[in-house]
């Protein structure tokens, strides 16, 4: 039986995070982790080009020999992507003795996470994981959703925020306040973006701030 999952989206900004292995596949984590601003350290004996590049640039930490265990010692998150599986398979085991999530790349059953295949719109993010079944399926689940989603989609989420701030500090929380929130989350993508989203956002934060004193008389009354 599989187990379930808890879908999350994690800050790992300024976290340790450390990387077994130097190669194609370990690359791609690494770069992964950098989206994220996590503190990387690599260990391996040896490091393709572009992971040389990042350890002599600084960006990285890499430790030129053979994982050992002390080295998830105040690390956060651990990945193994050595070429041996055994090595993996021993790097998740040690893992989880020191209460360290890992993933071991490409052996389901030594994993305490997945990496998903994620599309992004700006702050929108949507991320697609078969828990290790196959991964060229969420692959093409996400050229599929980057396909259908609109290319504007980010800009517009933005102005969506920046109106929902406003309306949070200028209106008192209420029904109409909720509704508004509600009805705003349905605009068409871009028309906050075509000009007037200002104007829009004093305009219905008066709206609201309108509909809810009349509410209030109301009651009063």
């Amino acid at each position: 039986m599989p187990a379930n999952l808890l879908p999350i989206f994690v800050k790992l900004a300024g976290r340790k995070c450390l990387v077994a292995g130097a190669g194609s596949v370990a690359e791609a984590k690494i770069a992964s982790l950098f989206e994220a601003e996590a503190e990387v350290r690599v260990v391996a004996p040896q490091a393709n080009e572009r992971v040389r590049a990042l350890a002599s640039s600084g960006a990285l930490c890499w430790e030129q020999r053979e994982f050992q265990a002390s080295d998830l010692d105040g690390i956060f998150m651990a990945i193994a992507a050595t070429s041996d599986p055994e090595v993996n398979a021993r790097i998740f085991e040690q893992s989880r003795q020191r209460s360290v999530i890992c993933n071991s790349v490409d052996d389901p059953p030594h994993c305490d996470f997945y990496f998903s295949a994620n599309v992004r719109r700006g702050d929108l993010q949507v991320a697609i994981s078969t828990a290790g079944e196959s991964p060229a399926v969420a692959q093409r689940l996400r050229d599929e959703i980057e396909r259908a989603l609109d290319p504007g989609l980010g800009g517009w989420l933005e102005d969506v925020g920046a109106l929902r701030r406003e309306i949070l500090a200028r209106c008192p929380a209420s029904e109409e306040r909720k509704q508004f929130l509600q009805r705003l989350a349905y605009r068409e993508v871009g028309e906050l973006s075509t000009g007037g989203a200002e104007e829009l956002q004093l305009e219905e934060a008066s709206q609201v701030t309108d509909e809810t004193h009349s509410a209030k008389t109301v009651v009063a009354r």
